[in-house]
């Protein structure tokens, strides 16, 4: 007789009849069915004998229900001998795994009762050995043999997301179907028995945005045009059922958080066509004067924003920079501001993205412009000189009071205000001049002596009548102008000494004078004093060699000191 694959029965003396019944009922058993006659060896050892029946093991292949709550003990089955002839001769021993704690029999019967639950989950079968002995004698009548009963599984654990709950992205505006995420359940029963570890997976929440293979368990998108801007995040829910999804199926579910990332869908917007911006026109140059913003709804680099001045008005004199930060516009200051001569000025600024992908074209074009119009202040400002600096000159001796020149300053706004002069003081602790508050006239007032100090450098001030701490400075140089007012005066120098060889006519001493007036009044003439006696050996000539010198001339014949050598 053949003997299944699936029963356990490893004696080759022993014979398996294996009757499963694949249901959630108890294994029923069959009438005993003798062996065939077949040549075997006595257990005690002896010969081989023909024509003898054989000895041997009849049970059912052995199934157990895990999960078993009833109040008896689970009929699991029955060991018998063909040994037995029912007369209480044949003693049934079994060992192995959970034997007398899990597993018992009944040693006159052979029925095999499972005495607690099992799970499949933690043991799916158990190993044990069978025996037949002769109750009076202990000796064997069958050999020992080794079986299995296997627990077999119920549908009693529901699909699980031991990973849950997740996290995916996918880019907003992406096409039906695209793929955000594949789930993958499992189930701790049997899948080889049964439905109860086929899985069904559904979306219970995130409808009609995503949807879900009841299969692979892969999430797609099932909207297009999602958009981030309106919505950022999504909570998608997905179930596992087993028993492929039919009624009565145990399930499980977890959470997909969704986040669309951003694409460049969007361009940059200003909030208002037209600013205004006030800035004083003692602004600096170089110096930020305000700043300005496009609003962009995309985020990192899809938001970025460059800025510039398109006309050249605004060019010319401010300047635009791109605070990558705050994505702002930082308008600075390129000339100086006048408010007296211009008191508006006029800025077109365009903002636009720096990373632009083609796929959203068609929703450009991904800039924008505004106008700005920057008021300048009027600011009090300082009087203003009508010259950088003043170069003036007054004859030296000239009376005290004497007029030497005018500066001139007044108020550059629009409010006029009056003008004081002053002269600082703190550079020269000798005051050699005067200012007149009102009027910017300069009087010297003491003689002034070229000859004692040629130039005066002084610092005249202006200040408004309104707001004295407002002042400016001007520089003022003042020439000394000569007049004749010192004699020429000849330096006595050594005795001349003349040697009576010289001949008449030859020049004997050079008279150079000095006068401390300058060159124009320098000019010299001589003369022998007409108080002291002529001398007839000596004439005084202009030599025309230049102005203050002349030679001494000794005249021809006249009898002169003997020079030695």
């Amino acid at each position: 007789m053949r003997i299944p694959a699936t029963a356990a029965c490893l004696c080759p003396l022993l014979i398996c009849l294996c009757f499963v019944q694949r249901s959630y009922g108890t294994t029923h058993a069959r009438p005993n069915v003798k062996a065939p006659r077949n040549q075997t060896k006595h257990p005690d050892g002896g010969k081989d004998v023909h024509h003898r029946p054989k000895r041997g093991w009849i049970w059912n292949q052995f199934f157990v229900l895990e999960e078993h709550i009833g109040p008896e003990a689970q009929h699991v089955g029955k060991l018998h001998s063909n040994s037995d002839n029912g007369d209480g001769s044949v003693r049934y021993l079994l060992s192995g795994d959970g034997a007398g704690t899990v597993f018992v029999i009944d040693e006159v019967t052979g029925d095999i009762h499972a005495t607690k639950s099992l799970d499949r989950e933690k043991k799916g079968q158990y190993v044990l050995h069978a025996q037949a002995i002769d109750r009076y004698t202990n000796k064997s009548l069958e050999p020992e043999s080794e079986f299995i009963i296997k627990v077999q599984d119920v549908n009693d654990n529901a699909p699980t997301f031991p990973d849950g709950p997740f996290t995916a992205t996918v880019p907003e505006m992406a096409e039906v179907g695209t793929s955000v995420f594949q789930l993958t359940a499992t189930d701790a029963d049997d899948p080889t028995y049964g439905n109860s570890a086929k899985i069904v997976y559904s979306i219970l929440q995130g409808q009609p945005y995503f949807s879900v293979d009841p299969k692979t368990g892969v999430i797609r998108t099932a909207l297009s045009n999602m958009d981030r801007e309106a919505r950022e995040r999504y909570s998608v829910v997905v179930q596992a059922k087993d028993m492929a999804g039919s009624v009565g199926g145990l399930s499980g579910s977890t959470t997909i958080n969704v986040t669309l990332t951003d694409v460049n869908d969007n361009p940059p917007k200003f909030p208002q066509k037209n600013y205004q911006l006030y800035v004083p026109e003692s602004a600096q140059i170089g110096k930020a004067v305000g700043k300005i913003k496009a609003i962009d709804k995309d985020v990192g680099v899809n938001a970025e924003v460059r800025y510039s001045i398109t006309n050249a008005e605004g060019m010319e004199m401010f300047s635009i920079s791109t605070d990558t930060d705050q994505n702002e516009g930082i308008i600075s200051l390129r000339q100086p501001l006048n408010y007296e001569q211009k008191k508006v000025h006029t800025l077109h600024i365009e903002g636009f993205n720096t990373q632009l992908d083609p796929r959203f074209s068609h929703l450009g074009p991904f800039k924008d412009t505004t106008t700005l119009r920057i008021i300048v202040g009027d600011v009090d400002e300082p009087p203003v000189f009508s010259m950088d600096y003043y170069i003036m000159d007054v004859y030296e001796n000239s009376p005290v009071g004497t007029e030497v020149g005018t500066v001139t300053a007044q108020d550059p706004d629009s409010t006029k205000s009056p003008v004081r002069y002053f002269i600082d003081h703190s550079e020269t602790n000798q005051v050699y001049f005067t200012i007149g508050v009102n009027s910017g006239v300069i009087k010297t007032t003491q003689s002034l002596d070229r000859e004692d100090v040629a130039w005066h450098n002084i610092t005249v001030m202006a200040s408004e009548v309104d707001n004295p701490s407002l002042a400016s400075h001007v520089p003022v140089t003042i020439q000394v102008l000569d007049v004749n007012d010192n004699a020429p005066y000849i330096a006595r120098g050594d005795e001349i000494i003349v040697c009576e060889s010289s001949r008449a006519g030859q020049v004997i001493q050079t008279v150079r004078p000095s006068d401390m007036d300058n060159f124009a009044n320098g000019r010299f003439s001589f003369a022998l004093p007409n108080d002291l006696p002529v001398n007839p050996n000596f004439t005084l000539k202009d030599n025309e060699g230049g102005p203050g010198s002349f030679p001494w001339i000794l005249r021809k014949g006249t009898p002169m000191r003997q020079c030695t050598d």
